[in-house]
C-alpha cells in the first residue's frame, strides 16, 4: 500500500487556480504622444572677428581644443564663405556651439 522508499508520493496531486475577479481590460496605447522640451537656455551664438594670419583650423583649436573641427565653422558660415581657405581680416564669422 504504500510506497517503499519512505518518501512521500505526491503524483497524484493536482492543482487548479479560480479568480472571482473580472478581467482586466487591455491596456490602450494608441494615443500616447512623446514630446522633448529642454528649460535650458539656448546656448548664445559667439561671434569671431578674422585677425591677420588666422585660418579656420586656428580659430577652431582656439574655441573647440581641435583644429579639425574647422568644419563646422565653415557650415555655419556658408552664407559669406565660399572656400575655408579664404578668410579675411575684418570678417565676422559666427561660432556654433561645440556638437
Amino acid at each position: 500500500m504504500g510506497n517503499e522508499t519512505g518518501k512521500p508520493d505526491f503524483s497524484n496531486v493536482q492543482s487548479d487556480v479560480k479568480s472571482t475577479a473580472p478581467d482586466a481590460p487591455k491596456a490602450d496605447f494608441s494615443n500616447v504622444e512623446s514630446k522633448v522640451v529642454s528649460t535650458a537656455p539656448d546656448a548664445p551664438e559667439q561671434t569671431y572677428t578674422v585677425q591677420s594670419g588666422d585660418s579656420l583650423s586656428k580659430i577652431a583649436k582656439q574655441f573647440y581644443s581641435d583644429a579639425n573641427a574647422w568644419h563646422q565653422i565653415f557650415d555655419a558660415n556658408r552664407d559669406q564663405l565660399d572656400n575655408p581657405d579664404r578668410i579675411k581680416p575684418g570678417q565676422v564669422l559666427k561660432i556654433p556651439a561645440k556638437a
